[in-house]
């Protein structure tokens, strides 16, 4: 028997078609969302990022398809079970149906009826407003996520698209998640009120608790502004852990991808807690799931987070990762992003001077400037390595260029540089941007100790972890902790998969889908005693201009 695990990402999606016995990937297949790639409907300058619905389509039907395409005849009869992770929180309005207010022609062009990813920060003030209430109500619905409503979650960046936009405001009935959404859309749900929703949704990004019966009451999200008047009621109280079956594929869906109306579809859930999954994660494992942002995933039994409230992280959910017990998410705004962002700004001479130039053809020219631009990060790095650690006069960057996420989410934040010398170079900036990222992600785990939550081991996961020794080997210095790489490259769609296999009641438990469908490590990375000695001198480094750089940012 065979499962897919679909996954999600901010640039692309990808489909494998796993075997349930062992967890081997028979097949993979990976495509660029087409109006995404064509940055249609985002503004960087504004922080706007929109996704439209037809892109996650699109994606779904070629990858299915292709990945059946590379199997062994037959297998599309044995799949029992699909499963989708997705980046979070990406909510959308939807009509009554259920369906995103993008998919009818009067929005299909309205990025406020599109799916806000998660890094879209146009919700800034409407977050801020969120929590200025939350510590003087009754309530403090903010709690269970760490004290503080970020601007990349569902409440505000709901309210900010109902200000802002009085046609969406019209037509909208409902929210959906983007890891919700998939799942109603396969099993042919009708109504937004029958829309299976997610625990790990909604729990770590729309303030939803059962002690307080689900999402923050009426008169909450009135007093926030009376645009959300009504809304709460359209919405739901009940949410479902991912590995409970959503349905089963309908016919049109079953059709279009393949495959047959026996298949089970699973619940949704966000990328870094499926992948937490893939990756094997257990009580006292930090699992680092590192791409353009980060997200780091634990799980506690009930008997270890008992009352604890952790402050500053992305919230603490029963059952988000592995049910019966609770998740744990922080994470970083910018990891890949910002390393992404120095090459952008590195590329200028070749997009705009060597893109003009008249001495040689124009096809030479792209291939030269394409090279090239492949070749900056690589580049960087190999000289960046060879430059070492030099704690008393090293550059010192923070990694706030998207703002913080944890610890305490501040959206306003911007990044930093500080050392520069007229003998910086070009990789002496590279490497302190690297060691920023390493250090936001040690500010993370001492706060995860500072709360009392105990860390013994470190799981890397995604592209940098497997493809860049000198940043794995930097954050292990940085840690001062060995870090195992994950060996699959795709450890967020095999926790969809195990999730998929669940569900289709191949094992009880998600655990037990674990221990046969694990894939074990290709690497592991151990701290350099020298190296961590002088990290730890830089780190007080790091936190004092982090912390200048956030008063200033306060008094702007």
């Amino acid at each position: 028997m065979k499962v897919i695990g679909l996954d999600y990402g901010t640039d692309s999606a990808r489909a494998i078609i796993v075997d349930v016995r062992n967890g081997e990937t028979m097949a993979f297949s990976v495509m660029n969302y087409p109006r995404w790639t064509a940055q249609k409907y985002c503004q960087p300058a504004t922080n706007q990022y929109r996704q439209h619905p037809s892109d996650y389509i699109d994606v779904l039907e070629f990858t299915v398809k292709d990945a059946l395409a590379k199997c062994p005849p037959g297998t599309a009869e044995e799949v029992v079970g699909i499963a989708f992770d997705t980046t979070g929180s990406t909510p959308a309005f939807t009509d009554e149906s259920g369906t995103p207010l993008a998919l009818k022609d009067e929005f299909k062009d309205n990025p406020n009826a599109m799916f806000i990813l998660w890094k879209d920060h146009t919700a800034v003030r409407e977050a801020a407003e969120i929590n200025a209430l939350s510590k003087t109500w009754k309530t403090d619905y903010t709690s269970y996520e760490g004290g503080i409503y970020s601007s990349e979650w569902f409440w505000a960046k709901a309210l900010h698209v109902l200000r802002e936009d009085a046609a969406v405001r019209a037509k909208a009935f409902s929210i959906v998640e983007h890891c919700e959404w998939l799942p109603a859309l396969l099993t042919g749900v009708s109504s937004a009120k029958d829309i299976v929703r997610s625990r790990c949704a909604n729990g770590h990004k729309a303030m939803w608790h059962e002690s307080w019966g689900g999402l923050p009451d009426e008169e909450f999200l009135c007093s926030i502004d009376p645009l959300l008047s009504g809304l709460r009621a359209r919405l739901f109280d009940k949410t479902e852990t991912a590995e409970k079956p959503a349905g089963t594929l309908t016919s049109e869906w079953a059709t279009r991808l393949g495959l047959s109306t026996r298949v089970t579809v699973a619940g949704g859930a966000f990328d870094c807690h499926l992948g937490a999954i893939g990756a094997g994660i257990t009580q006292n494992t930090l699992v680092r799931i590192i791409g353009t942002s980060t997200c780091d995933v634990m799980v506690a039994g009930q008997n270890i987070i008992g009352d604890k409230l952790i402050r500053g992280i992305c919230g603490q959910v029963d059952g988000s990762v592995i049910p019966g017990m609770t998740g744990l998410e922080a994470g970083q705004s910018a990891f890949g992003d910002l390393y992404a962002w120095f090459r952008r700004v590195l590329e200028f001479p070749l997009k705009q001077i060597l893109s003009k130039t008249t001495l040689i053809d124009d096809a030479t020219k792209e291939k030269l400037i394409a090279e090239t631009c492949e070749r900056i990060i690589p580049e960087l790095t190999a000289s960046a390595e060879l430059c070492g650690i030099n704690e008393d006069s090293a550059i010192i960057a923070t990694d706030w260029i998207n703002g913080r996420r944890t610890p305490d989410a501040n959206q306003i934040l911007k990044g930093s540089i500080d050392g520069l010398t007229l003998g910086s170079t070009a990789p002496l900036i590279f490497r302190a941007l690297v060691e920023a990222t390493a250090f936001g992600s040690l500010a993370i785990v001492e706060r995860f100790r500072s709360e009392g939550v105990r860390i013994d081991d470190v799981i890397g996961i995604g592209g940098i972890a497997l493809k860049s020794p000198f940043v794995m080997q930097t954050l292990s210095d940085v840690l001062n902790m060995p870090i195992k790489v994950c060996k699959t490259d795709q450890a967020c769609a095999l926790g969809a998969a195990m999730i998929a296999a669940t569900a289709a009641g191949i094992y009880p438990k998600v655990e037990d889908a674990q221990a046969a469908m694990t894939s074990g490590f290709a690497k592991e990375y151990f701290p350099n005693a020298s190296n961590a000695a002088k990290y730890s001198k830089m780190y007080k480094k790091y936190l004092r201009l982090g912390s200048f750089a956030e008063k200033e940012s306060t008094n702007e």
